[in-house]
């Protein structure tokens, strides 16, 4: 392994095995862009690298660290549960293969899915395959997934299963998939009183129903959004299910995304308004603006959630949005675009901090 401690601020690139990228960092502060010359430690399955398993090298890593420490992980398909916890900040993880789709870190339980021990299924966190705790983290350029086959296992009728969760601050994913079918990325916080921010550029996140959840201020920058088909000609389900607390005015934003599916046309939903534990103070928020959407969003985008929650009572709304399903309809709300200006990527991300990763536009 190769350890090199670094103070101030500074311009440097990482490249390691052909990922070269560049950025601003400082000594406290996690930015999307901090990266050196060579990577902390290795991974790779053929045993030629400082370690086997993603998780050995983040068990290896530092704790209490306050500057990025880099894991670079070789092409192959890693067939592990990974937890980066709370006492390990500023891990970075990338991918090096020449897409994201080289490297993949996957498993498969889902909610009801039994433990080995017999005390019981795992429940919707405890599916997740890799578990975010440790703040200030970074990935880029590989694969997250939940491969829990639906059709397999008929006899499983929880069938929730998170390809991540994350309840950190300060997170970044860059050029990051995120597969899955029900409950694919989960994005939350430590608890309801605590927000927690991330920022996703250029990703691809699929799945069917409320695959992107929770009550985290989340920024999706480009990318694409896939809705997968269910197979039903009236609901295929929906993209969004967030549970943003009434004190927190920032959830989801999907600024200059691609909504895709091959689903029918209005058969799947932007989004539902999720109450955990039937939370009256879980008011949901959600902006699509600036962004291409397919027709498989109807003239309806936006759905109840049972136990009687209306999504007329969440903040939900678009803006400026393109594409055959881009409708413009009483039960589509838009925002002019003096409502919409405070509504930016760097406004979520922000936060009493000062955070700015580097995005792409600002």
């Amino acid at each position: 392994m190769h350890v090199r401690r670094r103070t101030g601020l500074f311009l440097v690139t990482f490249t390691v095995l052909g990922v070269a990228l560049s950025g601003i960092a400082g000594a406290g502060v996690a930015h999307a862009g901090p990266r050196h010359d060579r990577p902390d430690a290795t991974v790779s399955t053929d045993g030629r690298a400082d370690f086997a398993s993603v998780q050995a090298a983040i068990d290896a890593a530092p704790a209490g660290a306050v500057e990025p420490w880099v894991i670079a992980v070789r092409p192959g398909e890693y067939r592990e549960l990974v937890k980066v916890p709370a006492t390990k900040p500023f891990l970075t993880l990338v991918g090096t293969g020449r897409r994201a789709q080289d490297v993949v870190i996957a498993y498969d339980n889902a909610n009801g899915t039994p433990k080995p021990d017999g005390s019981g299924p795992y429940g919707t966190s405890g599916s997740a395959s890799v578990t975010l705790d440790g703040a200030d983290f970074t990935a880029r350029n590989l694969t997250f997934a939940n491969l829990f086959d639906e059709a397999a296992h008929p006899e499983i009728t929880n069938r929730q299963a998170v390809a991540v969760l994350t309840r950190a601050d300060r997170l970044v994913f860059d050029g990051v998939r995120f597969l899955g079918n029900q409950d694919t990325l989960y994005v939350n916080s430590s608890s309801a009183a605590v927000v927690a921010r991330a920022y996703f550029r250029d990703c691809y996140v699929e799945g069917d129903v409320d695959f992107i959840f929770g009550r985290a201020t989340a920024v999706f920058e480009g990318g694409e959004v896939r809705s997968l088909t269910r197979g039903s000609t009236t609901n295929n389900g929906y993209v969004t299910a967030p549970s943003t607390m009434i004190d927190n005015p920032y959830g989801f934003l999907f600024t200059r995304v691609r909504f895709t599916s091959d689903a029918p046309a209005g058969t799947v939903f932007l989004g539902r308004p999720w109450h955990p534990s039937n939370d009256p103070n879980a008011i949901g928020q959600v902006l699509v603006r600036d962004s291409w959407i397919g027709d498989h969003v109807g003239a309806v985008a936006w759905s109840d959630f049972s136990g009687g929650w209306s999504w007329r009572d969440a903040r939900f709304a678009e803006h400026h949005n393109r594409g055959p399903g881009a409708l413009l309809t009483a039960d589509r709300p838009q925002l002019t675009p003096a409502e919409a200006a405070p509504f930016t990527v760097q406004a979520y991300l922000t936060g009493t901090d000062g955070w700015s990763p580097e995005t792409r536009r600002r």
